[in-house]
């Protein structure tokens, strides 16, 4: 049986990870994004606390550098994932508060729904085989 590329792309699609389409090819949202979108969803953070957020929620497997950090929100402000508030001062240091927007609460929801539903699948797997396995 041949298979149209059609078949083939909306299998893609179907295991494709929360993408932003500034990812032309489709590459999922990985852990570092993933967990620093997390980290707002309680309201808006600058920076230092989306990090210090992202690796709380990771329980300290998520540490985000400051360039990783800045690049992920640039690409979340161009997606509208997040909005940035006006900079100001705070202990001597320039900040700017980022706000998950309802289209990075989806995004998040989305993700978080598919990495339930893989580790059900997973567990469920390793569950019904654990008999199975050799000691």
């Amino acid at each position: 049986m041949i298979r149209s590329n059609n078949s083939r792309n909306r299998r893609a699609a179907d295991l494709t990870i929360g993408c932003l389409s500034t990812y032309r090819v489709g590459v999922e949202l990985r852990p570092p994004s993933y967990f620093a979108l997390a980290a707002l969803i309680d309201g808006p953070l600058h920076g230092y606390a989306i990090a210090q957020g992202a690796r709380e929620l990771s329980g300290g497997r998520v540490r985000i550098s400051t360039g990783t950090l800045y690049a992920l929100l640039e690409r979340a402000l161009s997606e509208s994932l997040v909005i940035a508030g006006e900079p100001y001062v705070q202990g001597g240091r320039q900040r700017r508060d980022y706000t998950l927007t309802p289209a990075g609460r989806a995004l998040l929801a989305d993700e978080a729904a598919r990495l339930a539903h893989a580790a059900r699948a997973v567990s469920s797997r390793l569950r019904a085989t654990s008999q199975a396995v050799p000691s």
